[in-house]
C-alpha cells in the first residue's frame, strides 16, 4: 500500500471512526462556504469524499489545481448525505492533515477528465496521459487486460505453449507493406518488423511443438479504419500440428465463448458449433465475407425479373434485391440511407416499396409497375415491404447489396437482434483470384493455405480440365457482429505442393526458395501437416466493450495518419545516426 491506508475505492461504512490516509488525483472542490468545502479525490479504485470544515483547511484545499495529486490524513464518518450511486457514497474522511505529492501547474485542463469522451480525438491522444484517467476510458484498458489473461488462461489450458518468436526478422511478402529497420552492422540491408508470426510458428511445428500460441505483436504500415489501427496490433497467434480445420474450429468454440460471455457487453454469444458459410454463399446471400447475422436482411438475385425493365443502369447489369419488410419510414429517411450506402459503396442503389395495398411507388416504381407481378412472386413482397436495389458486375453488385444490409439493418426498427455475439465461420475460399492491376492470375488470401484437393486439383488446372478460379483453400476466417476476427488455414506442408500452387501465379521453385527459404528448407525434412489461425486482440476487446472504434481499447493509439502526437512519432533523426545507419534521405519531388 506504499504511503496509504487504504484506497479511494475501499473504505465503507464500518470503517467510520478510523485514522486513514488515502492518496489520489483532487477531482473536484465544491466550496459552499468560508468554511466548509466538499473535495473529491480519485485514484485507480474509485473516489472518495473529503469534507473540510475550516478555512484553514478550505484555504489549503482551495489553492490546489484540480488533477494534482494529494494525501489525505483523516477519521472516517458516516455521510449525513448519502450517495447511493458510489460504492464509498456512505462515508467521508475528515481531514487532519493534506499534502500535495504532485503539482498540477495548469489551471486549464485541455479537456474534463470525466467528459473527455467528448473532446477532439486530436486532443485526447496528445494528452492521453489525462484521457486514460477518465474511469470509463481506464475501464477498457482494464477489459484488455482481463481478456489477454482468460484467453492465456484458457490456451495454457487446452495444451498450448506460450512461445515468443523475433521481432527482428526478414521482409516478406505477406500482403502488407513492412516497416524496415536499417541493421546497422550491414550497410544497405535491413530487418522488418513482422506483419505476423507466421512462417514462425510454422516452423514451430516443422521443429516438433504441438501446440504454440502467443499474444503477438504484429506490424503492418498500412491505412487507418474503425476496426484496424495503423502501425501495430495483437492477435492471439496460434498453430496445432498434425491437426484439420475442424480441429481449429473446436479450440476457437471452446475458447471464445466463456470469455465473451463473461466480458461481453451483450449476454448471449452464439453456442458451439458456430455457423459455417461457404464464401459463394455468403457473398451471394449477404453481399459479404463479414456477414453479420444479427440482422435479419438478406440479398435476392432480382436480374431475371428487372434486369429488362427499361431501367438503364439495370441494362446487362447484375441485379441485387434487399427486402425490407413492414417498412414505414419518410422519404427522407430513405435519401439520406441511400446517400450513406453510396459513400461507403461507391455505387448509387435504388429503390421502390409496396404501399398498404401491394401497388408499387416511390423512387423507380415506373419502370417496376409493368414487370410488378413477376417482381411480387420472385421477391415475395408483401405489402408495405420495401426494396432496395444495387447494380452492376457481380462483385460489385453484391458489395452494393452488403452494404445495404448492413445500412437499412441497422437504421430501420425491428431487423437487428443488436444485444448478442454472433459468430460465424466463412469457409471455402478461393485460391485465386484475378488481379485488379494486373488482370493475372493471383492468389486471394493467404499463399501458404493448402488447396482443397491437394496437389490433384493443382494438376488438373494446369491440364486445363478445370478453372483455376474453381480452386478453393482450406481457409477459414471468424467473424463475429459482421467484424472479422481471424483469418486461419490449414498449411501448404508439401514442398511440391508449395511449388506447384507458386507456379500458378508464375513463380518457379527458385522463386519460392528466395522468398521463404526457411520454411522451404524446413519442409523438405518432414514437416506435419498443420493449421492455425489469429484471432484480433484489438478487434476483440472492441467487440466485447461495445467500440465502434479500435482506439478506445488501446493504451497509447496513434491517430488515423499513423502518427503518435503524444510522443511525436515518427520524428526526424540527428545526421550522426543517419550516417551510423548508411543512410541518405532524398526529398521527395515537388
Amino acid at each position: 500500500m506504499q504511503n496509504r491506508t487504504h484506497t479511494c475505492g475501499e473504505l465503507r461504512l464500518p470503517d467510520a471512526g478510523k485514522e486513514v490516509k488515502i492518496c489520489g488525483w483532487m477531482e473536484n472542490i465544491r466550496t459552499v462556504s468560508a468554511g466548509l468545502a466538499f473535495i473529491v479525490v480519485r485514484d485507480f479504485y474509485g473516489t472518495t469524499q473529503v469534507v473540510a470544515e475550516s478555512e484553514a483547511l478550505v484555504n489549503q484545499f482551495e489553492a490546489i489545481h484540480k488533477e494534482s495529486t494529494i494525501s489525505v490524513e483523516g477519521v472516517v464518518r458516516e455521510r449525513d448525505s448519502k450517495n447511493n450511486k458510489i460504492p464509498t457514497g456512505e462515508i467521508e474522511i475528515v481531514p487532519t492533515k493534506v499534502e500535495v505529492l504532485g503539482q498540477c501547474r495548469h489551471n486549464e485542463l485541455p479537456f474534463p477528465i470525466n467528459r473527455s469522451r467528448e473532446a477532439d480525438e486530436a486532443q485526447r491522444l496528445k494528452y492521453r496521459y489525462l484521457d486514460l484517467r477518465n474511469p470509463a476510458v481506464k475501464d477498457n484498458i482494464v477489459l484488455r487486460c482481463q481478456v489477454v489473461a482468460a484467453l492465456r488462461n484458457a490456451m495454457t489450458e487446452h495444451g498450448f505453449l506460450e512461445i515468443t518468436t523475433p521481432i527482428l526478422t526478414a521482409s516478406s511478402p505477406e500482403g502488407a507493406r513492412d516497416y524496415l529497420v536499417p541493421a546497422r552492422n550491414h550497410p544497405g540491408k535491413f530487418y522488418a518488423l513482422p506483419q505476423a508470426p507466421q512462417q514462425f510458428k510454422q516452423l514451430l511445428m516443422t521443429s516438433g511443438f504441438d501446440r504454440y500460441f502467443q499474444i503477438a505483436p504484429c506490424f503492418r504500415d498500412e491505412d487507418a479504419r474503425a476496426d484496424r489501427s495503423p502501425g501495430e496490433f495483437y492477435q492471439l497467434d496460434m498453430e496445432m500440428a498434425f491437426a484439420s480445420q475442424e480441429d481449429v474450429f473446436a479450440v476457437l468454440e471452446d475458447v471464445l465463448p466463456p470469455i465473451f460471455a463473461k466480458y461481453g457487453k451483450y449476454n448471449r454469444a452464439s453456442d458451439a458449433p458456430f455457423q459455417r458459410i461457404p464464401f459463394n454463399e455468403a457473398m451471394e446471400k449477404y453481399g459479404t465475407d463479414k456477414p453479420d447475422l444479427r440482422i435479419d436482411l438478406t440479398v435476392q438475385d432480382a436480374t431475371d425479373a428487372l434486369g429488362a425493365c427499361g431501367f438503364g443502369p439495370f441494362e446487362n447489369q447484375v441485379v441485387k434485391a434487399v427486402v425490407v419488410s413492414d417498412f414505414h419510414e419518410t422519404r427522407k429517411f430513405i435519401d439520406k440511407t441511400l446517400a450513406d450506402v453510396e459513400v461507403v459503396s461507391g455505387n448509387k442503389a435504388y429503390w421502390f416499396r409496396l404501399d398498404e395495398k401491394g401497388e408499387v411507388v416511390g423512387g423507380i416504381a415506373k419502370f417496376v409497375a409493368p414487370v410488378k407481378d413477376s417482381v411480387i412472386e420472385k421477391l415475395h413482397l408483401k405489402p408495405n415491404d420495401f426494396v432496395a436495389l444495387s447494380a452492376g458486375k457481380l462483385g460489385a453488385a453484391q458489395k452494393t447489396a452488403g452494404v445495404l444490409i448492413k445500412t437499412f439493418g441497422t437504421a430501420a426498427p425491428g431487423h437487428m437482434d443488436k444485444e448478442q455475439y454472433s459468430f460465424c465461420w466463412i469457409v471455402d475460399f478461393p485460391m485465386y483470384e484475378i488481379g485488379e492491376e494486373s488482370g493475372e492470375l493471383e492468389f486471394c488470401h493467404n499463399p501458404f493455405s493448402m488447396p482443397s484437393g491437394g496437389l490433384d486439383v493443382l494438376l488438373k488446372a494446369e491440364r486445363g480440365e478445370i478453372d483455376p478460379l474453381a480452386i478453393t483453400a482450406d481457409q477459414y476466417d471468424l467473424v463475429c457482429n459482421g467484424v472479422e476476427l481471424s483469418s486461419g488455414a490449414v498449411r501448404n506442408h508439401d514442398p511440391e505442393i508449395m511449388i506447384k500452387a507458386f507456379e500458378m501465379v508464375r513463380l518457379g521453385e527458385e522463386d519460392v526458395k528466395a522468398k521463404f527459404p526457411a520454411m522451404y528448407h524446413a519442409f523438405t525434412y518432414g514437416a506435419p501437416p498443420h493449421a492455425g489461425i489469429a484471432p484480433g486482440v484489438d478487434r476483440m476487446v472492441m467487440l466485447l466493450a461495445g467500440e465502434d472504434s479500435i482506439r478506445e481499447i488501446i493504451p497509447f493509439p496513434m491517430n488515423k495518419n499513423a502518427q503518435d502526437v503524444m510522443m511525436d512519432a515518427p520524428s526526424e533523426v540527428t545526421q550522426k545516426q543517419l550516417d551510423e545507419l548508411h543512410i541518405a534521405l532524398v526529398k521527395p519531388a515537388d
